[in-house]
């Protein structure tokens, strides 16, 4: 294996690591828990998922042919409580994940 496959094989390993962490949290927490803002200025958990998964569809869809922040991505809803369920929450954050890890297995020297 080369050095830059190892590199990249790694970096996915990591990643996978970091996510599980966040997904044994998700599972202790109620709905109530995803929705709580400690703060006027501060985010619910729910909202970071909103954003995280926005952030990874907008910028690792099509990343190697387009640039950046797609047109059809609405950055601003994403930093309010759409009150989602934990089911809808799921969803959103997985399928951002794995548009990010899609993207990096199709890497090649």
């Amino acid at each position: 294996m080369s050095i830059e496959n190892a590199f990249l094989q790694s970096v996915i390993k990591r990643l996978l690591y970091y996510k599980s962490l966040a997904d044994k949290t998700f599972t202790r927490l109620s709905a109530e828990d995803f929705h709580y803002q400690p703060g006027e200025e501060s985010n619910s958990i729910a909202i970071l998922i909103q954003h995280m998964a926005g952030n990874m569809l907008s910028r690792w869809t099509g990343f190697l042919t387009t640039d950046g922040e797609k047109e059809w991505r609405n950055r601003d809803t994403e930093f309010g409580d759409q009150h989602l369920s934990y089911p809808q929450l799921m969803t959103a954050w997985n399928k951002g994940w794995d548009c990010f890890l899609n993207a990096l297995s199709l890497l090649r020297e």
